[in-house]
């Protein structure tokens, strides 16, 4: 295996590990999210300001932690996986 292809082995499983780890954190807070509204309700309906229950807030806080996690995988990317595969190209270019 040439150099060029075993970083992009290696690359492309970083890719896929953080991608595993940033699934499983949504899919925990989600699955958390739903047994509390299943087994809890009642916690769920407390309200902390008129017009705001901790069920809202938590809702919301679901849909922040989607844009969280969408942020982290981004800015990875951008920093970390474009950068490399341009030097891989790059790499592989020079090498023809």
């Amino acid at each position: 295996m040439s150099d060029s292809a075993a970083r992009l082995v290696t690359l492309s499983a970083a890719r896929w590990r953080l991608s595993i780890i940033l699934t499983a954190a949504m899919a925990l807070i989600y699955v958390a999210f739903i047994l509390l509204i299943a087994f809890n309700k009642q916690l769920l309906g407390t309200v902390l300001v008129p017009g705001l229950s901790l069920g809202i807030l938590l809702g919301v806080l679901v849909i922040v932690s989607a844009w969280a996690l969408i942020m982290i995988y981004v800015r990875w990317t951008n920093a970390n996986y474009d950068v490399a595969l341009a030097d891989i190209r790059r790499a592989h270019r020079e090498g023809r």
